[in-house]
Parts: C-alpha cells; sequence; structure tokens
C-alpha cells in the first residue's frame, strides 16, 4: 500500500511515542495525521518550528514532545521509518509518500 499526502514546505516530521499519529512541520504550521489512514486530525497555521530535533505536538497530541526529523536541506529531502517498521516514509517536492515496510524500497547502502 502507498499513499501520497501532498504537504508543502516540510520542514521535519516524526510519531508520537504510541506510533498512532503523525506530526509534520512546514512552513505553514503543524498537521497531526492518523497512521494507518493517514487522515488528517488537525491543523494548526501557527509557525512552531522544531528546536533540538524537538516539535510540539497539538490536536491529540497536544503539548506532547515529538522526536522528529528534519528534512536534508541540500537535496530537499526527509525519509525516514515509522518507529515499529511497519511504514516508509519518503518526503520531496511537496509530496509524502508513505509505503508500507513491504512495500519500501531497499535501503540504500
Amino acid at each position: 500500500m502507498t499513499t501520497n499526502l501532498f504537504i508543502g514546505g516540510v520542514v521535519a516530521a516524526g510519531f508520537d511515542a504510541a506510533g498512532k499519529y503523525l506530526l509534520v512541520v512546514s512552513h505553514s504550521g503543524r498537521g497531526v495525521f492518523e497512521v494507518g489512514t493517514w487522515d488528517r486530525i488537525t491543523r494548526d497555521a501557527t509557525l512552531a518550528y522544531p528546536e533540538a530535533g524537538v516539535a510540539i505536538g497539538i490536536g491529540p497530541i497536544a503539548g506532547e514532545k515529538i522526536a522528529v526529523r528534519e528534512i536534508d536541506y541540500w537535496t530537499g529531502v526527509l525519509e525516514f521509518p515509522s518507529p515499529d517498521g511497519r511504514w516508509s516514509l519518503l518526503y520531496s517536492e511537496g509530496t509524502m509518500t508513505i509505503s508500507s515496510a513491504s512495500h519500501a524500497s531497499p535501503p540504500k547502502e
């Protein structure tokens, strides 16, 4: 299964501790997506960039400190797995592509 989320200006993303939600930080604010359905649950247009690899959650994860991976500004790519290894996420040029691990491309050496 592959899902595409169209999100411009992504800066960072990460999962909550329970692995139920994906927090995405962009130049337009923050959004929370439910893992599996990938439906956006909530959005906040207030700018709140990560500090020291941590972003603050909103909506169902309000106030939680979420460890995030930040985009590589040289390549414009953000790539990381879900904490349980079930999903592979790849962001580039406004699209977050989420693939199940069985459909993910092999790791680069």
